[in-house]
């Protein structure tokens, strides 16, 4: 973009780059802003600076010198910043930063110091992987030097340690990882949430803090009425009455006094406005209807300085003029009252009930308009001096509304065990009411400003974080000293944004999540999630589905495990007593690829459990091997060994090795598959439902068919090394196969609840 500015004594536009410090810079409405700077002279100026404070509603700029109280950007009134744009009025200022000084320039520094950090899944089978290959090779050696010892041959000792490396190596591991999480993925972007890092599914299951923004994520970003005061009563938003002639005039004048339209869902103009002429909509009044009625004859524009604003229009034969503006200013220029009795004088009385009244709104967290009219003559030109000796009409009190879904979603994550937390560039008393309606703010000594947290050490910092539930008028530094703060007491943050200057604690945050509507591209690109529909309910959906996620590869990882675990133990078992090998390599790797692959992703696959909700947050630091984990799967393993082993006895038995590898191979292999049953829950499947997850079903049919086509296809039995078997045999397999199945369901009926 380009810049208008003072060179030479002339205007001159420029490229915005060739800006510098010192430069005299002109803005107009619709103007990019391109460097930082302090107003010198100012006409009304309002400007969006939605990209660097996530607020939507634009700053009304002002002449006034900077306090030592000011800290967030939004109290800088007589500041303009890089990023921003002007949406109405002009000004001019003096360039005082540019490029890596200006306010976005530091947030650009410090989305480049945030760090990334490993997912607690990454870190979990880092550990995992690195753990289980110094065992497994401490076991190959020791097997392969004990056979040694007893004078083995060399070759046979090391087919020996290699089978057992084969038994014991989950190969698929890593691609039933991803798979699931692809799935998952899938299923999440169904319900309004992209994942933009497939690693970063399953660190939400493990989601204990959720850093939220107010606007647009908590609350509708609408400016919408809630309550009207009209003829001294104070009346909800959707109680209102036509027929009341005080009533009707109020939401005629609402309309009248009024630039906004709506045209095809289209709202056009300032958000309050806009807010006013939705209340017209309820109670079917079309504004542009109204207004080619009433026709406008005169008007005074908004002004900041006066922060009024007047429009003259013929009403019933007579010259209305209609002002709205800020409640302070324009009571002092009230004279008479408009009531159910007729026009009353103004007392001082009446001025004190409606400035509690005020202050009442205030404490809820509405932004209060007040209206006021006068008649005029046909032909008098209004004017500023005009506005006085008014007659009060009304009150309407606006705000922000929280979403529906909201207080529903913050419910859930307390019940989950998560903290949510309210972080906004909003006035304090604005976010702390709604902080309030939607549960998450409990007393008011929760709530702080930025200006707060500027005297906190990171210590203290750290001290009160766990009592503070909203951060209000909060600058890009304190945000990721906040995610920084709750992740330096052990938590997984995730943490939400739309704006430029989110973009540094979403990246420094275990999850960043940026808005899909109302998101930067900056902010989108520090995410590791999108939400399509900017709502809070969806982060809870998908915390929720990173729990199942997490829960379904656990279980996956179990089921690989216990069937590892078994052929190590019949590879030991046979090595110790110098029995002859039980399984071929070749026939290792057909479970370990094939039949083990299906039933692992299909696990994966489990349907959600509603339940998962209801518990908390998984501790990040508990390894995926503790004692509960490595006791189910030594039990499942040792079941299936035990299986196994009977299966190979039975068939040394007739003195054919190649029928006793066979029938323990078979015996594996169904065994195994079998066994996915059991890890599908702490439950029974009796409890979860036997046939709910199809997926295990199919992986078990088609197991089964591999596996009959390997033992029945006379070329499929060379290459997989396996004997003909007689029809008892086949028996034997079967019910050897399904007895660790029985054994572990019966369990889960009779002891676990």
């Amino acid at each position: 973009p380009n810049a208008k500015v003072l060179r030479n004594g002339q205007t001159a536009e420029i490229p915005s780059r060739e800006v510098v410090v010192g430069d005299i810079l002109y803005l107009d409405a619709g103007d990019f802003i391109p460097a930082d700077g302090r107003l010198i002279m100012n006409h009304s100026l309002q400007v969006n600076e939605s990209s660097l404070t996530g607020e939507s509603l634009a700053v009304q700029k002002e002449l006034e010198p900077i306090t030592e109280a000011d800290v967030s950007l939004g109290d800088r009134k007589n500041m303009i910043f890089s990023g921003s744009f002007v949406t109405y009025g002009r000004a001019t200022s003096v360039v005082t930063n540019t490029g890596m000084q200006t306010e976005i320039g530091k947030i650009a520094g410090l989305l480049e110091s945030a760090q990334e950090k490993k997912t607690p899944l990454q870190i979990t089978l880092d550990h995992f992987g690195k753990r289980l290959a110094i065992a497994i090779i401490f076991i190959a050696l020791i097997i392969f030097s004990v056979d040694i010892y007893r004078g083995q041959e060399i070759v046979d000792s090391f087919m020996f340690a290699v089978a057992l490396a084969v038994a014991a190596i989950p190969e698929a591991l890593s691609s039933i990882v991803t798979i699931v999480l692809a799935f998952g993925t899938q299923k999440m972007a169904k319900e309004n949430a992209i994942m933009r890092q497939l690693h970063a599914v399953e660190s939400l299951g493990s989601i204990s803090v959720i850093c939220s923004d107010k606007t647009g994520t908590l609350t509708q970003n609408k400016m919408t009425v809630q309550k009207v005061l009209v003829d001294k009563r104070v009346i909800a938003h959707d109680q209102l009455n036509t027929e009341h002639p005080l009533e009707k005039n109020f939401l005629l004048m609402a309309l009248l006094c009024n630039d906004s339209i709506t045209m095809d869902k289209k709202e056009i103009g300032d958000p309050t406005e806009v807010a006013l002429t939705n209340l017209g909509e309820e109670y079917g009044m079309d504004e542009l209807v109204v207004r080619e009625e009433y026709q406008r004859t005169g008007e005074i524009p908004f002004d900041s300085d006066r922060k009024l604003m007047s429009t003259v229009n013929k009403v019933d034969g007579r010259y209305i003029m209609i002002t709205k503006g800020a409640l302070d200013v324009l009571l002092s220029r009230v004279s008479k009252m408009d009531t159910s009795e007729g026009l009353v004088e103004f007392t001082e009385q009446q001025r004190r009930k409606i400035e509690k009244i005020n202050r009442d709104f205030s404490t809820e967290g509405l932004r209060v308009l007040c209206f006021a009219y006068k008649e005029v003559r046909e032909d008098q030109e209004i004017n500023i001096v005009d506005e006085n000796d008014l007659i009060f009409v009304g009150l309407t009190a606006m705000m922000d509304p929280p979403r529906p879904e909201s207080k529903e979603a913050v419910e859930s994550c307390i019940s989950a065990g998560i903290k949510p937390v309210m972080i906004t560039g909003d006035h304090k008393i604005t976010a702390a009411a709604i902080a309030r309606q939607i549960g998450i703010l409990k007393d008011e000594s929760e709530a702080i400003e930025g200006v707060e947290i500027e005297k906190f050490t990171d210590e203290q910092l750290r001290e009160k974080v766990e009592h503070l539930s909203v951060y209000a008028r909060v600058s890009p530094e304190h945000k990721i000293r906040i995610v920084k703060a709750w992740q330096d007491k052990g938590n997984v943050v995730a943490m939400t944004g739309d704006g430029v200057n989110d973009a540094p604690a979403l990246k420094q945050a275990d999850i960043g999540i940026a808005m899909g509507i109302t998101g930067t591209e900056v902010a989108k690109d520090a995410s590791s999630m999108i939400l399509t529909d900017d709502n809070f309910s969806t982060i809870v959906k998908a915390v929720s589905n990173g729990r199942s996620i997490y829960a379904n590869i656990n279980n996956s990882i179990r089921f690989l495990l216990s069937g590892n675990t078994a052929g190590i133990l019949s590879v030991l078992y046979a090595s110790m007593l110098a029995l002859p090998v039980p399984f071929a390599p070749v026939h290792l790797l057909f479970i370990n690829l094939l039949t083990d692959s299906l039933p692992a992703i299909a696990l994966g696959l489990e349907p959600h459990n509603k339940k998962i909700m209801k518990e908390k947050p998984r501790d990040v630091h508990q390894p995926l091997l503790n004692l509960s984990f490595l006791n189910k799967v030594g039990i499942g393993g040792l079941l299936i060994a035990i299986s196994t082993l009977i299966a190979f006895h039975i068939g040394l038995e007739t003195g054919n090795e190649a029928v006793a590898s066979t029938m323990a191979f078979s015996t594996l292999c169904l065994a195994r598959l079998f066994h996915g049953f059991n890890t599908r829950s702490k439950q029974s499947i009796f409890h979860i439902g036997v046939f709910t997850n199809h997926y295990l079903w199919f992986a078990l049919i088609l197991g089964i068919i591999l596996l009959h086509l390997v033992l029945f296809i006379p070329p499929l039995m060379g290459v997989f090394e396996v004997a003909t078997l007689t029809g008892t045999q086949l028996g034997y397999i079967y019910g050897l196969s399904i007895m660790p199945l029985i054994v572990i369901q019966l369990y889960k009926v009779i002891f676990v609840r």
